[in-house]
């Protein structure tokens, strides 16, 4: 026997288990620390640079971007997957880094933000000195 099936219904069943359709979506990142420099990278595909918010509070760094919904008329949507609306990403910052010299670039849908490590946070040589310590007398 034949049975022909929908190939999104699996889809749609499994959206809906956890509590409706799918309607937003994840700001992937990585991030990596190389040379004092912490590197963090957001998957933002579909966004306008010019939309993306990115705010340093309390220790707290935030990313928020907007993909705007694809309106259409007159088609007939077999899968609408792609997260459309808006989108945020909290990464708290740890004392060591330097949240006054943060930089931030988007190219091909990844937001790159670079933050450093405080001068005062690095670790740093300390000189030993050679020779006979002086000597600790009673009474002085």
């Amino acid at each position: 026997m034949l049975r022909m099936t929908d190939p999104f219904a699996e889809m749609d069943r499994m959206f809906n288990s956890f509590g409706g359709r799918w309607r937003g979506g994840m700001m992937p990142m990585d991030a990596f620390e190389a040379d004092g420099i912490y590197t963090l990278r957001f998957d933002v595909p579909g966004v306008d640079p010019d939309t993306v918010d990115l705010t340093v509070e309390n220790g707290v760094l935030s990313v928020t971007a907007e993909r705007q919904v694809e309106f259409t008329e007159d088609v007939t949507w077999l899968l609408r997957e792609r997260p459309s609306g808006l989108h945020r990403r909290e990464v708290r910052l740890g004392s060591r880094l330097d949240s006054a010299n943060i930089t931030a670039n988007y190219d091909n849908g990844v937001l790159t933000v670079t933050i450093p490590v405080r001068e005062e946070a690095k670790p740093q040589k300390v000189s030993i000195s050679s020779g006979t310590p002086e000597s600790i007398t009673a009474g002085s």
